[in-house]
């Protein structure tokens, strides 16, 4: 235990006495403090939700409890620093004995309803460790905001049968009032207590004048209870059924008992896995798109719910949808399955995490946050589109979801299982050394066959229409356009038989290159808060119809005129889905009827504002309303609409030659998960992926469907390169306005990095990042390289215990990182 004085430089109190010199800024006076009594309750260890970046205070600062209900894991408010601000924290330990005379402590203020299991503590100390990341905001990160808050928390008054020996007779009370008892006593035990008004209803009894005089003669009593009130859920309003798992299935609304008939790869897939409940284990479990993942998810459940145990489901955010939360619901109904995630109110929010704390709902899905979710006895984990880089966070703590499922799992002693078509090459690499068990579903359900897949050259296509049209490409012209013959031939066919069409362009506004015209001149808009250029949005209703955005710190300017360096008129070059939009529209919107909002939908975030927009337009689409639909990643996965019989990727480039060693490992997911959308119902499948690069290997084996092939020569490309998974990494990136700053920082670090690293870890820099300047920040990174991880966390634990290290806005460590821009 931290013993402290109050000559701390963050403690209170009125006296100057000195102590062990190990302070710590929560303890203070026993007895009284500054006149006020102390609790009798025992000592505890709380962590404060602070980024108190000291592993010297690792394990907390002591307090007084107010009582001694407290428990391991409650969430607590108590006193911190000088001015004895009110701050929040978790109790992470009781202390045994009593504190020694003359050390004052302070008190716990209050303590909370909400309380994290022992279980989610240790995943949080193993996180603060890995992560290199204060224990204070791990804790912090578990609970959402909405439950430390309250928000829906609501005090309800009920009415209740009086407990306890020599009740009050009813023999000497009205008729009226002997009525209702009498029929209160026919309602038989555990019905009370109840609202009035339910009460009444369920008796019969028109007024409430029999139950008044019930509670004045003491029989009934007033009981308060709090409660959690929130609006119904967006997806239980709507009107689609959950779709089945494939073509021959059938989802029953009727029962949670009927199941659809499995196939033999999903019986093999469900025995193997459930042979392995209650022990931990990693098993990945891929699946091509539309082979029935979600069911082998769905039947391993229930058999872990028929064991009295619970599960957690993790599900990227953009494939969250009301299709998938049907899907659970259906089957396991709708009081026993939670959601989290950010399409909920605060109060939605906080009261599915109550319902799987007080174990209300023992089926938990939702996205990132979700791997925290307090459920007990948990029996199984699930992650499905493990490889989705969603998972994750882009702020202190930097985990990734799915790792951190993976120590749940293990710390809760059961199995997890990462689904997908195209595992990561992390757990890829896992099964190839065997750390993880693989189970295959190699057959889409039903028979169905994967999509027939046709590759266009952009540049033989430009030149192929410049021929046709006599011209030369040129910048703007007809040759140029976002849309080639091969996939604008397909989409007429398409449309014309009765299909639906699934465009992909991961890029939205636009134009993505805003530049003078003059090779000689040479201007460019970029963003004066960053190292990126300007990207234009159109929109008819400001000046010079649109504006220019920067994609990365938000900041907008006008269209230019003119270019500021020579006078001409700017050109706007690239291509994004608004420019896409306004090229089907041109072509398709007279002959087949497309408009914009009606039968032609854009899916990306400046349309898509919230959760709502985005579900009602995923219904529109499954309702038939929407033909055509065009969008970012956002409509890449989790998505299944039998009648979808063409999906196109526009450009399949625009993440290939990013500076990034898993630029292929993405671009080949991309494709393979968008083409997967394709073709899930009785009639043929076809996707048409449109590239400048078509021998590259991501997207040649991508059109193959050949993950294996393409994952196995990732991982020789990586081992030999000496980059993840073969080897582990973590980067520490330096921002200052200044940057020469920046870059002495980054020196400094690099330096102490060096001296600890003993060899088994290779440093490199510092150097500028990709994106030298960001959101008015320079930045320089170090990067470290080691064969194991517990090397690297050797050199970050020594850079944070020498203060080299500490976590605040001007550094970031990322452990396991997947951008390097």
């Amino acid at each position: 235990m931290d013993l402290a004085d109050d000559q701390s430089p963050t403690l209170f109190g009125p006296t100057r006495r000195r102590a062990s010199p190990r302070s710590a800024p929560g303890e203070g006076s026993a007895g009284t403090l500054g006149g006020v009594p102390q609790s009798r309750g025992p000592l505890v260890r709380v962590v404060v939700e602070r980024g108190i970046d000291d592993p010297a205070l690792a394990d907390g600062l002591t307090y007084r409890a107010i009582d001694d209900r407290v428990q391991v894991g409650d969430r607590v408010t108590v006193p911190l620093g000088r001015g004895a601000k009110a701050t929040g924290g978790i109790v992470v330990a009781i202390e045994p004995g009593e504190a020694p005379a003359g050390v004052r402590l302070k008190n716990v203020i209050e303590r909370s309803e909400s309380r994290l299991l022992p279980s989610l503590i240790e995943l949080a100390r193993w996180m603060s460790r890995y992560y290199a990341c204060p224990l204070g905001m791990v804790l912090s990160t578990m609970v959402p905001a909405a439950v430390k808050h309250g928000v829906g928390r609501r005090t309800e008054r009920l009415v209740a049968r009086a407990e306890g020996d020599g009740l009050p007779p009813v023999d000497g009370l009205a008729p009226s009032a002997r009525r209702v008892w009498e029929k209160i006593l026919a309602l038989g035990q555990g019905v009370l207590p109840l609202h009035r008004r339910e009460l009444l209803r369920r008796i019969g009894e028109p007024d409430a004048r029999g139950l008044n005089a019930l509670v004045r003669a003491g029989a009934m009593v007033e009981v308060a209870r709090s409660v959690v009130r929130s609006a119904e859920a967006f997806w239980r309003s709507a009107d689609e059924p959950a779709p089945p798992d494939g073509p021959s299935s059938v989802v029953s609304r009727g029962g949670l008992d009927a199941m659809p008939e499995p196939t033999c790869d999903q019986v093999r897939c469900v025995e193997g896995i459930s042979a392995r409940l209650g022990e931990f284990g990693v098993h990945v479990l891929r699946g091509v798109t539309g082979s029935g993942k979600t069911e082998v998810y769905l039947r391993l459940i229930d058999r872990v719910r028929s064991s009295g145990r619970s599960a957690v489901v993790l599900v990227p955010e953009i494939s969250l949808t009301p299709q998938t939360v049907r899907r659970f619901e259906a089957r396991f109904g709708s009081s026993g399955v939670a959601v989290l995630h950010s399409g909920l109110s605060s109060a939605q929010r906080h009261r599915h995490w109550l319902d799987a704390a007080t174990g209300r709902a023992r089926i938990v899905v939702g996205a990132r946050s979700a791997v925290f979710a307090p459920v007990e006895q948990l029996g199984l984990v699930i992650v499905d589109e493990e490889h989705d880089t969603s998972y994750k966070q882009d702020q202190a703590p930097r985990y990734n979801g799915r790792d951190v499922a993976v120590k749940r799992a293990q710390v809760e002693g059961c199995p997890v299982v990462l689904g997908s078509a195209t595992p990561s090459l992390e757990s890829w690499n896992n099964v190839r050394t065997g750390r993880a068990c693989l189970w295959e579903l190699p057959h889409r359900v039903g028979g169905g066959t994967l999509p027939e897949v046709t590759v266009a050259d952009l540049s033989e296509e430009n030149r192929a229409r410049a021929r046709e049209s006599g011209n030369k490409p040129s910048a703007g012209g007809p040759a140029l356009r976002a849309i080639g013959p091969t996939l604008e031939h397909a989409i007429d066919g398409t449309l014309n038989d009765g299909g639906q069409v699934i465009l992909l362009l991961n890029r939205r506004g636009f134009a993505n290159y805003i530049c003078c015209p003059s090779r000689v001149c040479g201007w460019l808009l970029v963003c004066d808060q960053c190292e990126a250029a300007m990207v234009l949005h159109r929109d008819a209703r400001l000046p010079r119809g649109g504006v220019v955005v920067c994609h990365h710190c938000q900041s907008e300017q006008r269209v230019p005129p003119a270019c500021p360096a020579c006078g001409r008129p700017p050109l706007a070059l690239g291509v994004g889905t608004q420019r896409v939009e306004e090229e089907l529209v041109e072509r398709f919107g007279a002959s087949h009827g497309l408009a914009l909002g009606d039968s032609l939908a854009r899916v990306d975030s400046d349309t898509m504002r919230s959760a709502r927009d985005y579900f009602e337009t995923l219904g529109r689409f499954g309702r038939g309303q929407v033909r055509l639909m065009v969008g970012t990643q956002m409509i890449s996965k989790g998505l299944d609409f039998p009648n979808v019989r063409l999906v196109g990727v526009v450009n399949a480039d625009t993440a290939i030659w990013m500076p990034d060693f898993r630029a292929w490992e993405r671009t080949f997911q991309l494709v393979s998960q968008v083409a997967g959308r394709a073709g899930r119902g009785r009639e043929p499948g076809r996707v048409i992926v449109q590239t400048a690069c078509p021998h590259n290997p991501a997207i040649r084996l991508a059109a193959r469907h050949d993950y294996v092939t393409f994952a196995d020569a990732e991982l020789a490309i990586r081992r030999e390169g000496g980059l993840p998974p073969s080897t582990r990494m973590a980067r520490i990136v330096c921002r200052d306005e200044d940057d020469a700053r920046a870059q002495a920082a980054a020196q400094r670090i690099g330096d102490q990095a060096r001296r600890e690293a003993s060899g088994a870890v290779d440093v490199d820099g510092p150097r500028r990042c990709v994106l030298g300047r960001l959101s008015g920040q320079h930045r320089h990174a170090v990067e470290l390289t080691a064969r194991r991880a517990s090397d690297i966390q050797r050199v970050l634990w020594a850079l944070r215990t020498t203060k080299s290290v500490v976590s605040d806005a001007a550094t970031a460590v990322d452990v396991d990182p997947i951008s390097f821009l």
